[in-house]
């Protein structure tokens, strides 16, 4: 079995986050992470190879690929600490200011590089990236690959060349199928991440990534970055200050104080 989970090297959520003048969301190496919910696709994706036989599992892989400069091997590197079997960074000039379609052109390039060299069984994403949490990489990632999606999974099985997962939805729960190779997106219920292992941790520095420009997976630079871009930032501003806190002691007409600033606030 091989798996390939595309991952992305976010900026922390807790730090000072805002947009360039280009619209693109400022970076720094001191500051970015893997992304926390990729976490839960290679949880996932370890999983379904332990469930594996000895046999099968001896020959397995998963894959983590990402899609960026050389600051995203940090996300590649917490990649292997997690214990994924190899690592893939697309990486060239001409993939600045990507948008969601052409990040999964991108991505979609890689795998299809990767098939080259044997065929992708699953391809296995977190539901959403934090940084711009568009939660539609996975569908479009889908129909590049011209493969069948399965998304949202708080539950996922691999058996006899099937997939099936479990969607919990408001008021109704799913349970989908769809014949390997698919591409699955998955939740934060789908599991609980590992924790990283000693041994794990150490081996991650000195791990190979490899390392491909877009002419090496086949892509047309014009699919891709700003000059393949369908969407464009028009303006931007910082969300505004939270007002301060205000302070109401009941002395037997808080309810009216309430009610009086649900009112003001259209908040009714």
């Amino acid at each position: 079995m091989r798996i390939v989970v595309p991952v992305k090297h976010v900026p922390d959520i807790h730090s000072d986050r805002h947009l360039t003048d280009a619209g693109r969301v400022a970076r720094g190496s001191d500051d970015g992470t893997l992304n926390e919910l990729d976490e839960n696709a290679i949880e996932a994706a370890l999983q379904l190879v332990e469930a594996l036989d000895d046999g099968e599992r001896a020959t397995s892989e998963v894959v983590a690929i990402t899609v960026g400069p050389a600051d995203a091997d940090a996300a590649l590197r917490k990649a292997y600490q997690l214990g994924v079997d190899r690592a893939v960074r697309l990486s060239d000039d001409a993939l600045a200011g990507s948008d969601v379609f052409g990040t999964a052109t991108a991505i979609a390039a890689v795998v299809r590089r990767l098939e080259a060299d044997g065929p992708v069984d699953l391809v296995i994403t977190g539901m959403a990236a934090l940084d711009g949490l568009a939660s539609v990489v996975p569908v479009l990632l889908a129909a590049e690959l011209g493969l069948p999606q399965l998304t949202l999974a708080s539950k996922l099985t691999l058996e006899h060349g099937q997939v099936e997962i479990v969607r919990d939805l408001e008021g109704v729960t799913e349970v989908l199928t769809a014949p390997a190779p698919a591409v699955v997106s998955v939740t934060d219920h789908v599991n609980t991440p590992r924790y990283p292992n000693f041994k794990l941790i150490m081996a991650a520095r000195t791990k190979e990534i490899t390392v491909w420009d877009v002419a090496a997976v086949g892509l047309d630079a014009s699919s891709v970055g700003d000059a393949g871009a369908r969407t464009r930032v028009l303006a931007s501003a910082p969300r505004p200050p939270r007002p301060d806190v205000q302070l109401v002691t009941d002395k037997g007409e808080g309810g009216l104080a309430l009610a009086d600033f649900l009112i003001r606030n259209d908040l009714v």
